[in-house]
């Protein structure tokens, strides 16, 4: 068992992802008239002229993508997971209408509240999905490229590649809610960036000080943090040079920032944010 555990994980982290990305489609975005993006937006936007179901739409508009995402991305892994995405997510897009309780028409009126709330569900469901290493098919095939190849965020991805349906959608829709769109894909961004990365975000400190022995003593005694010294050199003085990093939470960083005041006033620090920090004194790596 424990050697089919994380496939296991994987898929139910997929699964997840896609009943909470339908759910999203169907409560917040269609009922609101926001494209969702990618080829559930264009689905959308087939769906208002001809009434076609949405998840077949979906299904059949993700082919050439998957095609496409086997070429550059491979490997059975993603061939198992993408498909299982883009048939689940499908599958749950017109399934949730069957639901005898499912509001076919939302649960609100307010525009806002459908671009925001169904940006955090959506992005949500999309992290999951890329925490279980697959995509949703559509524009997350090529978000997933653009990461992959080109060291892009999956913010700056989900833009990039959903533009254009937006800008369709504006000429469909009509153009207000094509700007609460561009919200929903920028909120849904950040989310999926949340999700994938940890919500804990921390703080790291590079150190320059003269007097670096003073400075870690301090830190090790009063704030109870591990201290790591790198060998470093100028690079106008060429003098060898003991820099400090430190990695604290957002609550610690007044503290040290007075601690290296009162030893040193001309020392040099950047203080810079990390998305997740594992180990002892912070999060437990999960087995």
């Amino acid at each position: 068992m424990k050697k089919y555990w994380p496939a296991l994980r994987d898929f139910a982290l997929i699964l997840a992802g896609t009943l909470t990305q339908a759910v999203a489609l169907r409560i917040f975005f269609v009922p609101a008239n926001l494209a969702s993006g990618g080829v559930s937006g264009i689905s959308q936007l087939i769906h208002h002229f001809t009434g076609w179901p949405i998840g077949l739409m979906v299904f059949l508009g993700n082919i050439p993508l998957f095609l496409l995402g086997w070429r550059f991305l491979g490997g059975p892994g993603f061939v198992l997971r993408t498909a299982f995405a883009i048939a689940t997510y499908s599958f749950f897009a017109d399934a949730l209408l069957w639901l005898p309780f499912f509001p076919p028409r939302g649960i609100t009126d307010d525009i806002v509240l459908n671009s925001l709330y169904g940006a955090v569900v959506a992005g949500f469901g999309y992290g999951l999905v890329y925490r279980g290493r697959g995509t949703s098919g559509g524009s997350d095939i090529l978000a997933r490229i653009l990461v992959h190849y080109r060291g892009i965020s999956m913010t700056q991805s989900y833009l990039m590649t959903d533009t254009l349906v937006i800008l369709g959608a504006g000429f469909v829709f009509g153009w207000k809610e094509a700007l609460y769109a561009v919200i929903t894909l920028y909120v849904s961004g950040l989310v999926v960036d949340t999700t994938m990365e940890g919500g804990g975000t921390v703080r790291t400190a590079l150190i320059i000080t003269s007097k670096a022995d003073e400075v870690a003593q301090r830190i090790l005694t009063d704030m109870e943090r591990g201290v790591t010294r790198l060998s470093a050199t100028g690079g106008y003085t060429g003098q060898q040079r003991t820099v400090l990093y430190v990695v604290l939470s957002r609550s610690e960083v007044q503290i040290l920032k007075d601690i290296v005041q009162s030893i040193d006033e001309r020392a040099f620090m950047v203080v810079g944010a990390a998305h997740e920090a594992l180990g002892e004194g912070f999060q437990p790596f999960q087995k």
